[in-house]
């Protein structure tokens, strides 16, 4: 008699996969607030495309997620988190989406705030909770991974927590680690007294741990991972540099040995003028007449006057001093004085929003600065600019370049973190951008000038154009690297 084959059950189908899971405190679409939610929204997409992969994010359920996702979470459980001397509920969520499991920790005390995401004065409870309720979850789920991959300070304490207090769990035991470094500026730098008090650490971890007097999650998490990772190959060399590694330089160095830098890619299906609903005009790389319509909309609605030979100079950014922006002040109304015209998108400190709103109010008609967080207008600032600018002081990886090459607008960029791996210096007809090296304001505007050049020799910029459109800025290459760095 011919055996029977008996159906595998939904366990066993995904036995043999390899389980990753994500920790971090934003991810596009649910909650963004920076690149750390477009990567958290799109390397795990990528990865699950893998099918030998199971692919799980967890996140903090804010009460700032849309309705329209929050309607469809499934409840799935609830516990009580013991966070020192402290006992606090959380409720765990899910929604399969795209491919990728999410879970979100509900706490209304923590996450049922007001405004940003960040910036409250018990951040260090709200995300050493967040923590240890990700590896509670973990645990009363039975979703053990073969990789847990945290996200910047906000995470950190789940590393320290996996090879601490909970490291005499077997099943926690064989959990290799990750931490990814995405701004090494904020470190989760908090008063000693908060060490047993709060996060409930152990004595034996206090080397790891302590910095300057100080709890410092970072440099707890970097020296107590399996491996650590930043979010391009110049920025991995960049902060063993005091200028950059804001104080942590030496305990960089001393964990070199599991250092890699991979360059963050973008959703390049999300980013894709073809088929961007906020666009006025689609277009693509064989054909760009789009581009045109989508320029002369935007010089319409922002009131510069209609002008297909006049190039749009476009800054989108957080306007704070990292990126670059005394360079602009520096020689902006110089630039000005040239047949040009400049768009400016964003907020940030007072002193910058006040000069960029004064400098167009000079200028009207050749500057517009719009001091706001705009998704659909900076989709229209990114597909009718001409000219990106982006001199940052520090940028440990950048994604607007990537956008803005996406869209066609070529961009002008300092030589550091991942602005110096993405874009290459156009010379002798290659390259994809414009580069300086030195933060030197009129180095930026000699290269601002030749972009302006280049602008008007037509078959050039054609040229130069559908190079940076078909740059390949997408996850695919990059989302094997990290399955590299994940089976070291």
């Amino acid at each position: 008699m011919a055996k029977t084959k008996t159906k595998k059950s939904a366990n066993e189908k995904t036995s043999t996969k390899q389980k990753i899971i994500f920790l971090g405190s934003e991810a596009a679409p649910f909650i963004a607030t920076g690149g750390l939610a477009d990567v958290l929204g799109s390397l795990p997409k990528e990865l699950a495309k893998n099918k030998n992969l199971d692919i799980s994010v967890i996140l903090p359920l804010y009460s700032n997620i849309d309705d329209e996702f929050r309607s469809k979470f499934k409840f799935l459980t609830n516990f009580d988190v013991v966070l020192s001397w402290r006992m606090q509920y959380a409720g765990v969520f899910y929604y399969e989406y795209q491919g990728v499991k999410f879970y979100f920790i509900d706490n209304e005390y923590y996450f049922k705030r007001e405004g940003n995401i960040y910036g409250f004065f018990d951040d260090a409870e709200r995300f050493a909770f967040f923590s240890k309720a990700s590896l509670d979850t973990i645990a009363r789920l039975n979703i053990y991974p073969d990789i847990l991959h945290c996200n910047d300070w906000q995470t950190a304490c789940s590393i320290i927590y996996v090879k601490g207090m909970y490291f005499s769990d077997e099943k926690f035991r064989k959990i290799k680690t990750i931490f990814t470094i995405h701004n090494i500026e904020y470190q989760g730098s908090f008063d000693m007294n908060t060490f047993e008090d709060l996060f409930g650490f152990s004595e034996e971890n206090k080397p790891f741990i302590e910095f300057n007097g100080c709890v410092n999650l970072m440099k707890g998490a970097i020296e107590m991972t399996d491996i650590l990772s930043t979010v391009s190959p110049t920025y991995a060399k960049e902060i063993k540099q005091p200028f950059y590694a804001h104080g942590l330089e030496n305990i960089v160095v001393r964990n070199e040995q599991k250092l890699h830098g991979i360059l963050n890619g973008i959703d390049v299906d999300y980013y894709n003028p073809e088929t961007d609903k906020c666009l006025f005009e689609n277009y693509s790389a064989t054909d760009l007449s789009g581009k045109a319509t989508c320029k002369a909309e935007l010089q319409k609605i922002l009131s510069l006057p209609q002008r297909e030979n006049v190039p749009i100079i476009a800054i989108i950014s957080r306007l704070v001093s990292h990126k670059g922006l005394d360079l602009v002040r520096q020689i902006l109304e110089t630039l000005l004085s040239q047949d040009v015209q400049v768009v400016i998108l964003g907020k940030g400190e007072a002193s910058y929003e006040n000069y960029f709103t004064h400098i167009s109010h000079t200028y009207q008609g050749k500057c517009a600065t719009i001091i706001a967080y705009n998704q659909d207008l900076s989709r229209k600032i990114y597909s009718g600019a001409d000219i990106f600018l982006m001199p940052s002081k520090s940028e440990p990886c950048g994604l607007a370049q990537m956008i803005a090459s996406r869209y066609g607008t070529v961009p002008v960029v300092r030589e550091t973190g991942g602005l110096n791996d993405s874009i290459k210096a156009y010379t002798g007809g290659l390259g994809n951008g414009f580069t300086f090296a030195d933060y030197n304001a009129h180095d930026m505007l000699y290269v601002v000038n030749e972009a302006i050049k280049t602008f008007h020799d037509k078959k050039a910029w054609n040229d130069l154009q559908n190079r940076v459109m078909t740059t390949d800025f997408s996850w695919n290459n990059q989302a094997d690297k990290y399955l590299e760095l994940y089976n070291i």
